[in-house]
């Protein structure tokens, strides 16, 4: 794949060694002119002016236009993705990982059918050679595709906040993250979290088991266990060895160890109990259709495109799975169950910090609550606000204004944690202790509830020594309410993915608790 040409002369024009003023406050950055062909990345160089008519002919927009400036004058209009024997490691390491994003987008806007016939055929036929027009002018359709590559890769096809993700994406800053990438010896390519990469690798596979027919219904009127011998379990085993989950080989009807474990990883992946039976809500789940799978599959990878940069400490609560991962140093340290909001009071999708531990809370109870449970409970009886630990502190617009005292009866349990929003959610402790026992924990008003309440605050007040653990048990038995601030405030993100690959590499899916997938789907397919 070598070019039979020499290195492309530099015509100098005054006109094009003028930078072109900026609009609409975009800043293009000065040319520099201390590269040379003696210290570039690439020996091979093109004429400024072959960018201004490319940009003419194929860019409509000011930005896209300032970002190609402001790339080729920050390395004097040589070549980033050539070199004298053809396309570069960066440009081929680019151009395998992205095939698979551009396929699925199925949008025209990131599909150069002129650039993807010239790379492809680079890559497949050594003879293949371009003069020298033709080269510079691949170079900038391949700049132009990877900022449109990189606006759809992290953007995604739809608009977050139309599907009320408030989560903030991450600041793109396309020039920066090419030079970047090219500054990779090895070419190797991610432009999006792990997450997404672990996903997309089962979505390949799933892909492969579509366009072999998928998988056939299981049918089943009883519950199989460990040690039996059923029909059942043939067609279990069968369907648990197309997804990797049972040695290939083995189609007997007994239910035997092997099968049990990958019994329990499905039930797992699916957020059932792992009990090794076989019954009717694990072959449900194994029922649903391997397209249906695929496009969930697509939809969790839209959100996942959204997501910023993980900071290295966080807090992660995903709504679906009902469950709070607490990560420190880009590893999980703690988890546990989560009750979140019913589809009535559905938990806001949102990122904040969180900044305060309060002990032994006082629950301020929300307008909504006292209007349509506690007032009512009131006028039925005298004694129920002394019944419930709580108090009237005013009235407004005739309303009483109330809230429960700290106590074991207390709806917020011995400890809430703030961060600060417009949401009004928060992590909290719960008197309700059994609601973690169940398999569906969507039941509260829209904050979330916490299965282990004082590991969390062990944890957020590590770095404060003063903060024993003795002193954290006596402040959430205290009859006195007590605000800390961390030291440090932590990064929360409140997400929904109803799949997500684990980091033992289980693939999981859950259920549309509250008909995001159905939403979301709704713009990205139809």
């Amino acid at each position: 794949m070598k070019f039979i040409l020499p290195v492309i002369a530099i015509t100098f024009f005054f006109l094009s060694c003028k930078e072109a003023s900026p609009k609409q406050g975009k800043i293009i950055t000065l040319r520099d002119t201390t590269i040379t062909t003696a210290n570039a990345f690439s020996q091979l160089i093109f004429d400024s002016l072959a960018l201004e008519n490319f940009l003419k002919k194929e860019v409509k927009g000011d930005s896209m236009a300032n970002y190609m400036r402001s790339f080729y004058n920050s390395r004097n209009y040589t070549f980033a993705w050539f070199n004298e024997d053809g396309l570069n490691a960066q440009a081929q390491g680019f151009w395998s990982a992205h095939e698979m994003l551009i396929k699925q987008a199925s949008d025209s806007s990131i599909y150069d059918e002129q650039l993807h016939h010239t790379i492809d055929t680079l890559l497949s036929d050594s003879t293949f050679i371009l003069n020298k027009i033709q080269l510079a002018e691949t170079e900038l359709r391949f700049t132009k595709h990877f900022f449109n590559y990189l606006q759809f890769a992290y953007g995604g096809k739809v608009d977050p906040q139309k599907v009320e993700w408030h989560i903030p994406s991450r600041k793109l800053k396309p020039v920066a993250l090419l030079d970047s990438f090219l500054n990779n010896e090895k070419g190797d390519w991610q432009s999006l979290n792990r997450p997404y990469y672990l996903l997309q690798q089962q979505l390949y596979k799933y892909n492969e088991i579509q366009k072999k027919g998928g998988w056939q219904t299981i049918t089943t009127s009883t519950n199989v266990k460990p040690g039996s011998k059923n029909d059942l379990v043939i067609a279990v085993k069968k369907r648990m060895q197309l997804v990797g989950l049972y040695p290939n080989g083995d189609t007997t009807n007994l239910y035997n160890d092997d099968l049990k474990n990958a019994v329990n990883k499905a039930a797992t992946s699916f957020g059932l109990k792992a009990d090794a039976v076989i019954g009717k809500d694990l072959i449900k789940q194994l029922n649903i259709t391997v397209d249906e799978r695929i496009k969930q599959m697509l939809i969790n990878l839209e959100r996942m495109r959204w997501m910023p940069e993980a900071p290295s400490n966080f807090l992660l609560a995903n709504i679906p799975e009902y469950r709070l991962h607490v990560v420190e140093n880009s590893k999980e340290v703690l988890e546990m169950s989560v009750v979140v909001g019913k589809a009535a009071n559905q938990t806001v999708i949102f990122s904040d910090e969180l900044k305060y531990v309060v002990f032994s809370p006082y629950w301020n109870v929300p307008r909504s609550i006292v209007q349509n449970e506690i007032y009512p409970a009131m006028q039925r009886s005298s004694s129920y606000l002394s019944r419930k630990n709580m108090e009237v502190t005013g009235y407004s617009n005739g309303l009483p204004i109330i809230r429960q005292k700290p106590g074991n009866s207390n709806a917020l349990g011995h400890v809430k944690f703030i961060f600060p929003n417009s949401y009004n959610i928060y992590f909290h402790d719960t008197p309700s202790r059994d609601l973690f026992s169940r398999q569906q924990r969507a039941f509260s008003h829209g904050c979330i509830r916490v299965q282990r309440p004082f590991d969390l605050a062990v944890y957020l007040l590590r770095n404060q020594p003063e903060w024993t653990n003795q002193k954290i048990k006596a402040a959430m038995g205290s009859s006195e309410e007590k605000w800390v601030t961390l030291g440090k405030a932590v990064p929360v993100f409140i997400t929904y993915f109803t799949s997500w690959v684990d980091l033992d590499g289980l693939l999981h899916f859950t259920e549309d608790v509250y008909g995001k997938d159905k939403e979301l789907a709704a713009h990205l397919f139809e």
